[in-house]
């Protein structure tokens, strides 16, 4: 059977992760994306490798406007993806509900409305809410959440009210709903100027004079590369279990102190190591590691790429990048 995903999200990181990698992931099969964008022109003139791709079909939208698309008829699948993880916090908070929770439902509305059997949401490790000091990785068990009350859990807390209105979704309409809780991830499509450590890290590995540690380094965090998110992300839509969640990651723990230096010693061992101190911003999470165990064990999921090669493949991504356009 040949694969048709409408695909929402598709612009961001997780959309290119799959518009880059899926393909040697399933040469045996046809397959084909129809992705929503609201700026179609522009993703394509910010990243021309995806110009004349047959598999690939464009067409403007947004979720939050349900008058300006349609669920293609012929997707057999819809892997919903669409949240602005990058420019995200910078979002009024209530904005950033919005476009979670309703363009979650508003999604949900259309794939039942062109006769979709199976949807893949992408929801978050956030929706467990802090990890406790004796719990060294989250499984999908673990009923924790994030304190509704806090406006900084806006993100988490709407990807959680959106889990539950799949789950809503299936058992009214009868759509398999499976739910991909992802955490962090490193590739050439990660952004290096925003808030995401490892990107900075690797930005001050490339071209600042230190690599700066922002807060006390003490936060322990996990990384899967994202060639096999691309790959996860494909067989958790497909053979997943219905009304089932997945935790999608690296069980392979790191603290932001130790991750610094690693990247140090892979791409500048000549440069210092700079730790500020005292908090990080906005960070609370000292702990943000997944249990992978359910997605090993029912779909023989496993990292394909260490750590290592993950950073040093990055990099060499980026500096072929700035070395074409000078």
């Amino acid at each position: 059977m040949s694969l048709n995903i409408f695909l929402t999200g598709g612009t961001g990181f997780f959309g290119k992760s799959l518009l880059r990698f899926t393909p040697s992931f399933n040469a045996h099969r046809s397959l084909s994306y129809s992705i929503l964008s609201r700026d179609p022109d522009q993703f394509l003139l910010l990243n021309p490798e995806f110009n004349n791709t047959n598999s690939l079909r464009l067409s403007r939208g947004d979720i939050l406007d349900p008058g300006s698309f349609e669920v293609s008829t012929d997707a057999n699948y819809v892997l919903h993806a669409a949240s602005d993880s990058t420019v995200g916090p910078a979002l009024a908070a209530r904005l950033r509900y919005r476009q979670i929770v309703e363009g979650t439902e508003v999604v949900l509305q259309k794939a039942v409305a062109s006769g979709v059997r199976r949807l893949l949401f992408t929801s978050s490790g956030g929706v467990y809410g802090s990890q406790p000091l004796g719990l060294p990785a989250i499984h999908e068990d673990y009923n924790g959440m994030p304190d509704p009350l806090d406006v900084s859990n806006v993100y988490s807390v709407a990807k959680r009210t959106a889990e539950h209105l799949c789950a809503l979704y299936a058992a009214e309409y009868g759509i398999e709903i499976v739910v991909a809780r992802c955490f962090a991830f490193v590739g050439e499509d990660l952004p290096l100027n925003v808030h995401f450590a490892i990107g900075n890290f690797i930005r001050d590995a490339l071209w600042s004079d230190q690599i700066v540690v922002r807060g006390d380094g003490t936060p322990i965090r996990s990384y899967l590369d994202q060639r096999d998110l691309a790959r996860w992300l494909l067989v958790i839509m497909q053979e997943g279990r219905a009304g089932e969640a997945y935790n999608v990651g690296s069980d392979r723990a790191i603290s932001l102190v130790d991750l610094a230096y690693l990247i140090r010693d892979l791409v500048s061992p000549q440069k210092s190591v700079h730790v500020l101190g005292g908090e990080a911003g906005t960070i609370k999470r000292n702990r943000y590691v997944p249990d992978i165990t359910k997605a090993s064990s029912e779909l023989g999921l496993r990292p394909s790429f260490s750590l290592e090669q993950s950073i040093m493949d990055t990099v060499a991504a980026h500096r072929a990048r700035k070395a074409n356009r000078k």
